[in-house]
């Protein structure tokens, strides 16, 4: 009997980078206020070879507002979650997907008349 290895070539394995369902269901909680607070509509979900992207739109077919990238590379530098705004501008970077998914949760503070 022979086993095949699922990877294209032997000896490789797929380096896919992705969300974890913790991390998901932390950034889909926070998507789903947003959404409530009729701040955002939209997202997409990209898993690169270095980093794993969730973007944020207000309209469909637009830039995204916000990316929330994970690159595991900056794990043991700056943090391997940061938040980049629409010009390209990271508004925050760290170890704490929660802690830097904060700067994104200020936007639903509001003053009450």
């Amino acid at each position: 009997m022979t086993i095949q290895d699922p990877t294209p070539f032997p000896g490789q394995t797929s380096s896919q980078v992705s969300f974890h369902r913790t991390e998901l269901s932390v950034i889909l909680s926070l998507y789903g206020r947003m959404v409530a607070a009729g701040e955002w509509r939209d997202y997409g979900i990209s898993c690169l070879r270095d980093a794993a992207v969730f973007s944020v739109f207000r309209r469909t077919a637009e830039h995204p507002l916000y990316r929330i990238e994970k690159r595991p590379k900056l794990r043991n530098r700056q943090g391997q979650y940061c938040v980049v705004g629409m010009d390209g501008q990271i508004l925050k970077r760290g170890h704490d997907l929660r802690t830097v998914l904060r700067v994104l949760e200020r936007k639903l503070i509001r003053p009450v008349d």
